[in-house]
């Protein structure tokens, strides 16, 4: 059977096509709609839902934040709203940090952090 055409990058979506590129169930996006105040598709009579291309980059930015980066509901949250989790504001930083990663430490640091582990690896081998 022929694959349906692909829509223009610019098209409008429905909830039912958004749902399918993500592999999400609709419910997802509408939960996401409650919970992310930037996720605003435009409705229609019925309460038909149209997503315009910068709510599709939104929820894709959205899905692998939650699915593949190990953000929580919260934390991408505070990410959008361009803070981070004690407050420091994101803007000009040079990505997304998860919850369960450090931040980065001082090159020094780490330098010190990689000699002790050599020589601890070097003593356990004696």
């Amino acid at each position: 059977m022929a694959e349906a055409p692909r829509k223009s990058e610019q098209a409008f979506r429905t909830i039912g096509e958004l749902a399918s590129d993500l592999g999400v169930p609709q419910h997802i996006l509408r939960y996401w709609e409650t919970r992310f105040p930037q996720l605003r598709p435009l409705q229609r009579a019925g309460n038909r839902r149209y997503y315009r291309p910068s709510d599709v980059a939104l929820a894709h930015r959205i899905h692998r934040l939650l699915n593949q980066d190990g953000y929580t509901i919260r934390g991408v949250q505070q990410l959008l709203a361009g803070k981070a989790g004690d407050g420091e504001d994101l803007v000009g930083a040079t990505g997304p940090t998860p919850a369960n990663q450090q931040a980065s430490l001082p090159l020094e640091e780490l330098r010190a952090i990689r000699q002790t582990l050599a020589e601890a690896l070097d003593e356990a081998a004696v």
